[in-house]
């Protein structure tokens, strides 16, 4: 492992400085330089406020992330499905309300319908894969074919339905989890 890049890494995600890392720790920016580098290294105790400073500790900033599951299979996924609303909702990535966006398959039977999301904040994003649909953003409707995407801030409440005959397949994403 290479502990300088780590902290590093840490350090920009934090959106600190060299000097600002360094006061927050008592240390002097050259120090962190050199850590940084790899020409000098920390002492357990130095090491432990560096990371304090970073939002993490020693257990996580050494835990090893290669087994984290990157690719889901349907196995994987939780999916919902309401005859009432017309509605099947697919989530891809379990526990994805943990993580900053969260992506579902919505399959709208036709003359289905989600069920109207409240205003939030973030950012939604869709991709119809196929048949149509029609995006309700309060009294605004417009609507989206098949091989159409859409983005809009979700400031009032919003939902899908499908107008046509055919069932309707939406990819749907959601930054931060909505849904």
């Amino acid at each position: 492992m290479n502990i300088g890049e780590k902290i590093k890494f840490l350090r920009l995600a934090n959106n600190l400085t060299q000097e600002e890392l360094a006061d927050r720790c008592e240390l002097s920016k050259g120090f962190i330089s050199q850590l940084e580098r790899n020409i000098t290294s920390p002492s357990i105790a130095t090491l432990v406020d560096i990371l304090a400073a970073l939002g993490t500790d020693l257990p996580r900033f050494f835990q090893e992330h290669d087994d984290e599951k990157v690719v889901f299979s349907a196995d994987d996924y939780a999916v919902k499905t309401d005859s009432e609303s017309g509605s099947e909702i697919c989530w891809l990535v379990p526990n994805a309300q943990k993580n900053a966006m969260e992506p579902i398959l919505v399959l709208l039977a036709p003359g289905g319908s989600t069920y109207p999301d409240n205003p939030h904040e973030g950012e939604e994003f869709g991709y119809v894969l196929d048949g149509q649909v029609t995006i309700h953003l309060g009294q605004r409707v417009i609507k989206a074919r098949k091989g159409d995407s859409f983005m809009l801030q979700p400031q009032v409440p919003h939902y899908l339905a499908n107008p046509g005959k055919r069932p309707a397949r939406v990819l749907w994403v959601s930054s931060p989890p909505s849904f």
